[in-house]
């Protein structure tokens, strides 16, 4: 039977129905939109990767908040600065850090200026991958060492990273996301290194879940379909990528940076307590195919 104390709520494009979720030790009914929008209100987000607007980490920021979080942004260096700042101010409230996560010591620095800013962290994003331009020009077996070591230094350490200089800030327990991607579990020709990088990532995510598990952080990837970013543009055959999911994946369309960024909403909220070390696939359901 439903819930006594639930209620429906039917809006043009939505129907929640018999669900509630605690936030802050209370109740939030999931038919209650205008609080359903603002489920992250009062807690402190800490978004890494932003390049431009069509960056994943930008659709990101955007949702989360939406739902009411606090925002730091954190870009990579100078010549990222005047971009990243100039997103930023469509954000109210939101604060830029600049920060190369391959340099632990500004890593440190960062998470310094984030306690002294907001004291607590409950969120922390990681949309974060590099490989160099010629191992993703060259075939695999061509991949160099140096190549090899900086793809899973960028994309993957720097999860360990940041998530070790947040861990102290998440007095109250956290979330802790990133982004990842199919090739990191079946053949992807173009993605070469990253998705073996991805495929570490994926790992690393499983591990920390179970190191974080114990102060009750979680730690999840979103597995996004292939969308027109910085990063990607990286890739060889970008466009024909595109058309050959859109073609195959049972929602015959490619992924929106929205959609991304609302699942992003669910795995920093409550509604998502119990699930950690999860792969969430953002990918109009093109991963469920056998060809």
């Amino acid at each position: 039977m439903p819930d006594a104390n639930a209620r429906e709520c039917r809006e043009p494009r939505f129907t929640i129905a018999w669900s509630a979720a605690h936030q802050g030790g209370r109740r939030i009914f999931l038919s209650d939109w205008n609080e359903l929008m603002l489920i992250l209100e009062g807690r402190v987000a800490a978004v890494f990767g932003l390049a431009n607007k069509r960056s994943i980490a930008w659709g990101i920021a955007k949702k989360l908040h939406e739902g009411g979080a606090k925002l730091a942004i954190g870009y990579q260096n100078e010549r990222m600065k005047s971009e990243a700042e100039g997103l930023i101010l469509d954000l109210p409230g939101a604060e830029p850090f600049q920060c190369d996560v391959s340099d632990d010591a500004e890593i440190e620095r960062v998470f310094a200026q984030l306690k002294e800013r907001y004291g607590k962290l409950d969120v922390l994003v990681h949309s974060i991958a590099f490989a160099p331009p010629e191992d993703l020009k060259n075939a695999f077996l061509q991949t160099t060492r140096e190549g090899f070591r900086i793809a899973h230094d960028v994309s993957v350490y720097s999860l360990i990273a940041l998530s070790r200089a947040a861990a102290p800030l998440m007095t109250d327990g956290g979330s802790i996301l990133t982004l990842t991607y199919y090739g990191a579990e079946k053949v992807v020709p173009h993605y070469k290194v990253m998705g073996v990088a991805k495929a570490a990532l994926e790992a690393t995510v499983r591990y920390l879940a179970w190191d974080l598990g114990k102060q009750n952080i979680r730690v999840n990837a979103i597995s996004a379909g292939p969308i027109k970013t910085l990063a990607a543009r990286g890739v060889g055959s970008l466009g024909d990528m595109l058309k050959y999911h859109a073609d195959r994946a049972p929602l015959h369309r490619n992924t929106e940076q929205e959609e991304v960024g609302k699942t992003a909403v669910y795995l920093a909220s409550d509604l998502a307590s119990g699930v950690t070390g999860e792969t969430i696939y953002v990918d109009s359901g093109y991963n469920i195919m056998g060809f």
